[in-house]
């Protein structure tokens, strides 16, 4: 088993990359994780090479840099090979304003990071998936792609790009024999969502989700949203019409204002 995750230092990665290594432990499994605070990442590759086995890979990057991330990709694959899956798991979430002229950077790089780092995480790996026969690419998406969330129109925004953009990608690369899959989590209990304010329906656990995460990814599904209540949730999302989701949305909560370079 070779897999390469992005965000692996904290969150939703780093529950990833213990649930490969705890689900095929032994030095055939190979890791690569890859985040940009160096510290964690050598702490999680640490602890998963003394308690189970598995080698691990540490690549510090930022992947709005795709230079980063193709020397990552390449390093990788001369070492070890194509990885079977590669997880573009990294992203960023913050309140956002349009109104508010200080937000634009905030929105710029709300997108740049959750939607371009798709493309710059995938892209460096598709030859190598292709010229071994198989691979399978992974999006961390959201529910809150689905319809527009006042006060988070750049996470909702990425995250419907993420989806159509998965989609797309999905149809590209079946004629190489590469999956795609598409995982859209409702909340989850991270980093990103200890800092919010209001109730969080169907709040799973991290360590839960990454079990779960791993099953869609080894079935191979196209596209699934996990917990699987919250699917629910976006499929009445997807039919109430514009003028209801106004009316309902006008007492919603509004996702914090973060300093999110800590994530």
């Amino acid at each position: 088993m070779k897999v390469f995750i992005t965000g692996a230092s904290s969150g939703i990665g780093q529950a990833l990359a213990t649930e490969y290594a705890k689900r095929y432990p032994g030095t055939s499994t190979i890791i690569g994780l890859a985040a940009r605070r160096s510290e964690h990442l050598q702490v999680l590759q640490t602890t998963l090479q003394n308690s189970y086995q598995v080698t691990c890979l540490t690549y510090p990057l930022d992947v709005r840099d795709h230079g980063a991330l193709t020397n990552s990709a390449t390093d990788f694959i001369q070492q070890y090979g194509a990885p079977d899956i590669v997880i573009a798991n990294a992203g960023v979430s913050s309140g956002t304003h349009t109104e508010q002229a200080a937000d634009t950077s905030t929105f710029q790089a709300i997108m740049d990071i959750n939607v371009m780092g798709l493309v710059h995480t995938f892209q460096p790996f598709i030859k190598a998936m292709r010229a071994q026969g198989h691979g399978q690419l992974v999006g961390i998406a959201s529910v809150a792609g689905i319809r527009g969330l006042p006060g988070a129109g750049a996470y909702s925004a990425s995250k419907a790009a993420a989806i159509s953009y998965l989609e797309s990608l999905r149809v590209e690369m079946a004629p190489l024999n590469i999956a795609v899959t598409t995982i859209a989590p409702g909340y989850i209990r991270t980093p990103m969502t200890d800092v919010n304010q209001y109730k969080m329906p169907f709040l799973m656990d991290t360590n839960i989700a990454a079990e779960k995460f791993v099953d869609a990814i080894v079935r191979k599904r196209r596209f699934v949203v996990i917990p699987w209540q919250m699917g629910v949730v976006a499929r009445l999302m997807k039919l109430i019409p514009p003028v209801l989701w106004d009316w309902a949305m006008k007492k919603a909560p509004h996702k914090p204002k973060l300093d999110w370079d800590w994530l």
